[in-house]
Formats: structure tokens, C-alpha cells, sequence
């Protein structure tokens, strides 16, 4: 299996999704990827089964927001200060689905805890909570209102949120590391009915949080890209095939 690294860089949304679909649709047998990125404008993404309808779009325009429909399922998130990651690999090599979204979030602990010491603390959530009746509840427009079992939290919080989808030969997964509180705003652009946003603003407090909540300093993203990469590595037991020309194409097309 070779494993191959891009960086990407700051993008519009539509631009990330494209491009995470064109990664997966043209992997080939023998290799996986990971990329890391980040975005710009800063973006709403919706779950792929989320109607656009749970969104005040006037609002996310006049502050220049950017929004778009993810390929994976979840709900609604504010990427801002986050550092991004995806994972495309083969769907007929070692791993189910579930089983691959547990291996990447183990890679993506050691990343964290090769970040800090002080985030060896960061653990797997144990629990899976009952998605047709949590789905029912307002809150759950927010993707960080609740963690799934083997998301990556800190004392209890969700620090980091990802999702995935089979795309037949592939399996796509990504997700949000959280680096500052700014997610926390998507309540703002939330067409509520029942539930407050000082209720959903709560609930978020107590449900997330993020490296400079943990850390008290201010993260740089660079020696964060640098920890996960090296957390992939020493996880799965391999060195990144780094490809400059072959990313370079990729970019120019996606």
C-alpha cells in the first residue's frame, strides 16, 4: 500500500468537496491518501441528507460566508479554525468501514498527542447514541451537538468530528479539527424553531471543545499538519510517498 500526502492548502468549499470526491474516485488499488486543508472563505458545509431549508442562506451570505453539501452525512458545520483532514482507501483492502474510521482516528491521537503532551488525555468516545431519535431534536442541526462512537474527545468533549461515505471501490472519510471556538457561531446560521440559540450555544459548551481551549495558546497549524502526519506514519507503519507533480495535476483539475 503506498500512502500519499497533500497539502492543500486554504480553498472555497465547493473546491474541497470536489476535490476530496475526484481523490477518491481516481485512487487507484494500491494506494491511499491523505490530505490536509482549510478554508477560505470560511464555509458551512451540510450533511449530504440535510436540506439547505435548516440554513438562513441571507444571513450566511451577507457575512460572506461560503456553504456547501458535503458527499458524507452529519450535520451542519462552520469550518473556520479548524485544520481539515481526509482519508481515501481502497474499500477491499484490511479494513471495513467502521473499522477505518476507528484505525484513522487512533493515527489522528498519536498526531495530537505527538502535538502536545498534554493531549496523550485525548481518547476514543465509547458510546453511540440513538441517531433516529437524536435526529428528531433540534440540536442535532449541529454536527458537534453530539459525538458517535470512536470520535476523538478530550474529558468528554468532542475535540474532533468526521464522517464517511462507501463509494464503492472507495471509502471516503474527513473531518474537522478543532483549533479554536469559532465553529461555535454556526448557531447563528440556523433556522431554529422550538430551541434556542442560547440552548444550542449551551449545549455546545458542554459537548465540544477545542486545541486552545485545552492548550490556553494559540495553535500553529504547520507543526499541527507536521504531528498528524507523523501520527499516520507511526500508526499505520509506513513513510508518505510525497508527490509534487501528481498534486500539481490533481489541483489543476479538481
Amino acid at each position: 500500500m503506498i500512502w500519499k500526502l497533500i497539502d492543500s492548502g486554504l480553498n472555497p468549499g465547493m473546491y474541497n468537496m470536489d476535490f476530496d470526491l475526484m481523490l477518491a474516485q481516481s485512487l487507484k488499488a494500491n494506494e491511499a491518501i491523505l490530505r490536509l486543508y482549510g478554508w477560505k472563505p470560511y464555509c458551512i458545509s451540510l450533511g449530504a441528507n440535510q436540506s439547505e431549508d435548516s440554513l438562513n442562506i441571507e444571513k450566511v451570505i451577507n457575512d460572506k460566508l461560503d456553504f456547501v453539501k458535503r458527499p458524507t452525512g452529519g450535520r451542519a458545520i462552520l469550518h473556520a479554525q479548524e485544520l481539515t483532514y481526509s482519508v481515501m482507501y481502497p474499500s477491499n483492502k484490511n479494513f471495513s468501514l467502521s473499522d477505518l474510521y476507528k484505525q484513522v482516528n487512533l493515527a489522528l491521537k498519536k498526531g495530537l498527542s505527538l502535538f502536545d503532551e498534554k493531549l496523550k488525555k485525548v481518547g476514543l468516545e465509547h458510546t453511540e447514541p440513538h441517531f433516529p431519535s437524536f435526529y428528531k431534536e433540534e440540536k442535532s442541526a449541529v454536527c458537534f451537538a453530539v459525538s458517535s462512537r470512536n470520535e476523538i474527545n478530550y474529558e468528554g468533549k468532542k475535540l474532533v468530528g468526521s464522517a464517511q461515505r462507501n463509494l464503492g471501490n472507495v471509502f471516503l472519510q474527513h473531518g474537522s479539527i478543532l483549533c479554536g471556538d469559532y465553529h461555535k457561531k454556526i448557531v447563528e446560521y440556523l433556522n431554529l424553531q422550538k430551541i434556542s440559540i442560547d440552548e444550542i450555544s449551551n449545549e455546545m459548551d458542554n459537548t465540544t471543545t477545542d486545541l486552545k481551549e485545552i492548550l490556553k495558546y494559540k495553535i500553529g497549524i504547520e507543526k499541527l499538519k507536521s504531528s498528524i502526519k507523523t501520527g499516520f506514519e507511526d500508526h499505520f507503519g509506513f513513510s508518505f510517498y510525497h508527490w509534487e507533480k501528481e498534486f500539481d495535476l490533481a489541483l489543476s483539475q479538481a
